[in-house]
């Protein structure tokens, strides 16, 4: 268990997982296309620039200050959280651009759904579907020296 443990606010994880959810499926009610493609960019940026997450910000820097969330500090690796962040922009960025620039409205809309189902199991079930991927692919080899057998098993 050389793996050194990051901490991580769960809080700021589900205020993520909750504005995915939120802002998602008012792009989908409302059929508004540039609001998927807002999500995207703020999921690619948060995964590429870790303290630039526009959702982790406004937790961070207002929902937190004022208190509206108590934050719940654990200790583990923010890897996996970040993998299926990315994961979700990636999702978000191919349905923004099926939407666009296609005549493939079904499909983009589908993946908006997955990013917004799979947020939301997250959520409210606490399981990570991202993350879960993220440690399968780990044992195969895919991601070697990130994470431990020992530490996940």
């Amino acid at each position: 268990m050389s793996e050194k443990l990051n901490k991580v606010d769960i809080s700021a994880l589900k205020f993520n997982q909750g504005a995915i959810v939120i802002f998602t499926a008012v792009a989908f009610v409302f059929n508004i296309k540039w609001l998927i493609a807002f999500v995207a960019v703020v999921l690619v940026t948060g995964t590429i620039f870790p303290r630039a997450g526009l959702f982790k910000l406004i937790y961070s820097h207002i929902t937190k200050q004022l208190n509206l969330i108590e934050p719940r500090i654990v200790e583990e690796d923010n890897t996996p959280h970040v993998f299926a962040q990315g994961m979700g922009g990636i999702f978000l960025t191919i349905a923004f651009l099926l939407l666009e620039f296609t005549n493939q409205r079904f499909i983009g809309w589908t993946l908006s759904l997955i990013v917004l189902v799979l947020a939301f199991v997250n959520l409210a079930l606490n399981f990570c579907v991202g993350c879960f991927l993220y440690f399968q692919l780990n044992k195969l080899g895919i991601f070697p020296g990130k994470l431990s057998e020992k530490q996940h098993a």
